[in-house]
């Protein structure tokens, strides 16, 4: 049964897509409008199957799991970004050194050494 449901819903879907572009002629936001009442109907139906309950016991999981966590303050926000910004400017400007001196070897002494 689950199986039938999922296909339902599916179709739906399909159905729903397909008639968005079908209907050209009709606006756009009436089109827009029924196109998600659609959705929310194939979603309905997918939630009453063993993989939709899978699915709201994992967002319902989630969020408390989301609870759990303990976010930085803007104090910690802001300090954090400014370590990584010193550092990337930091190995940005080393990086260019390398560069600089790889090239300095290969044109100045490699290149011209064969002239």
């Amino acid at each position: 049964m689950d199986t039938l449901k999922l296909v339902a819903a599916a179709l739906l879907l399909i159905a729903g897509v397909v008639g968005f572009y079908w209907f050209a002629d009709v606006s756009g936001a009436l089109r827009a409008l029924a196109l998600i009442g659609i959705v929310l109907v194939a979603l309905a139906i997918a939630a009453f199957t063993g993989l939709g309950r899978k699915a709201r016991d994992f967002i319902t999981e989630s969020q408390f799991e989301l609870r759990k966590v303990v976010w930085p303050t803007r104090q910690e926000t802001i300090q954090t970004t400014i370590v990584i910004l010193i550092v990337v400017i930091i190995l940005s400007i080393i990086l260019w050194l390398i560069d600089m001196f790889l090239g300095w070897v290969i044109l100045e002494k490699l290149l011209k050494a064969r002239v």
